[in-house]
């Protein structure tokens, strides 16, 4: 069984560090896509509130339901994201706190 230089395994965890922090990037900006999509229906019904009284529901039903569909449907969207976001990241701060521990020396370099 032959050992891999130490020079070429340092190499390779920093590959994988670099790696797994790519990944984390990756989930903080799926995470803030995730809040631009919750903030825009928020939004768009805040400027349909302000302007209530310029309008009455009854005669424009027909455009404010599917208006409503579609901000629910941004709603579930930007949740989903978001959650989907925060589990990435703190799988990747599981998996970055793992590699500390495993290689001791190489933790401080490891934030």
């Amino acid at each position: 069984m032959q050992r891999e230089p130490p020079i070429l395994a340092d190499n390779v965890l920093v590959n994988e560090v670099q790696l797994v922090l790519a990944e984390k990037r990756t989930a903080l900006s799926e995470l803030r896509a995730g809040i631009a999509v919750l903030v825009l229906p928020l939004s768009v019904l805040s400027v349909l509130i302000t302007t209530s009284r310029y309008y009455d529901v009854i005669h424009v039903v027909g455009l404010l339901v599917p208006l409503l569909l579609v901000v629910a449907a941004l709603v579930v969207l930007g949740a989903y994201l978001i959650t989907h976001a925060i589990r990435r990241v703190r799988r990747y701060d599981r998996l970055i706190r793992q590699i500390r521990q495993k290689y001791g020396a190489m933790a401080e370099f490891i934030e």
